[in-house]
């Protein structure tokens, strides 16, 4: 069942959703050569508690960590840890708030010092396909649509699309009905109607679509090996069209300032 929400409710994801994002701006701050994702996490958790929410991973499944990092070759759902970041990394990181009984949900993917040139355009073209699939979440048209424009972008440029994954709904649970694949057909899938809020989130694989998991029980890998890059905005059907929930204005005008390279 799909709970669409009304407009005050919208309004309070809307504050989950400057929170999250805030707290991704945190992490472009903090985010270099030498830190720990362990680290990182830690000072989300404080940014998030300061700010009268509370961690929406934490504790949610189980789970035992504000952030999930994953670096290089895993897609999503990796854990913090006490390893140094170095030069030429990747790490999505993905980030849950809850506030007023309502949730957020966010991600970034970061870059350590150099990358090359393939990294980049990874970046870049899955960062793109978010965008093309917020433009699809429009009365109207259907699940599918997003999906679609993700999928068709993508592979395009020759990467592969994460199948096991998806988007979904969200609000009151962080996990709500429909999901929302980053593949499919036009005209498929749940009519979007005014009030539905989603989290759109392209995980897109610089070989392979097939992926694994570690025996951490959490970390998702690709089964190649290469690199996967993963983007997430929160969105809300309002007056027929999208309207974003969330935003990367905090981690990309911090990245600029640091003199760091913006996809």
């Amino acid at each position: 069942m799909i709970f669409y929400k009304k407009p005050k409710e919208i309004e309070i994801m809307k504050k989950a959703g400057e929170i999250n994002s805030r707290a991704l701006g945190l992490v472009a701050e903090l985010i270099d050569e030498g830190v720990t994702l362990n680290f990182l996490d830690k000072k989300v958790e404080e940014f998030i508690r300061d700010n009268d929410a509370k961690p929406g991973f934490l504790g949610l499944y189980n789970y035992k960590y504000t952030l999930c990092t994953s670096k290089n070759d895993c897609v999503v759902h990796g854990l913090p840890d006490d390893v140094p970041l170095k030069n030429g990394d990747i790490v999505s990181i993905d980030c849950g708030t809850k506030y007023n009984g309502f949730y957020g949900d966010h991600a970034y993917t970061f870059h350590i010092g150099e990358i090359s040139e393939e990294i980049k355009n990874l970046l870049t073209v899955t960062k793109q396909s978010l965008y093309l699939g917020i433009d699809q979440t429009r009365v109207g048209n259907r699940i599918g649509d997003i999906g679609h424009a993700i999928q068709s972008y993508t592979e395009s440029h020759g990467y592969g699309v994460v199948r096991e994954l998806c988007g979904h709904g969200i609000g009151k649970r962080m996990h709500e009905e429909p999901n929302v694949p980053n593949y499919g057909k036009p005209k498929r899938g749940k009519l979007i109607k005014n009030g539905l809020c989603i989290a759109i989130e392209p995980m897109i694989n610089m070989g392979t679509h097939k992926v694994g998991k570690l025996k951490d029980g959490w970390s998702i890998i690709t089964e190649d090996g290469m690199p996967s890059a993963h983007f997430e905005h929160d969105i809300a059907v309002v007056d027929g069209k999208p309207e974003m929930l969330t935003t990367f204005k905090y981690v990309e005008d911090t990245l600029k300032k640091r003199n760091i390279w913006v996809c």
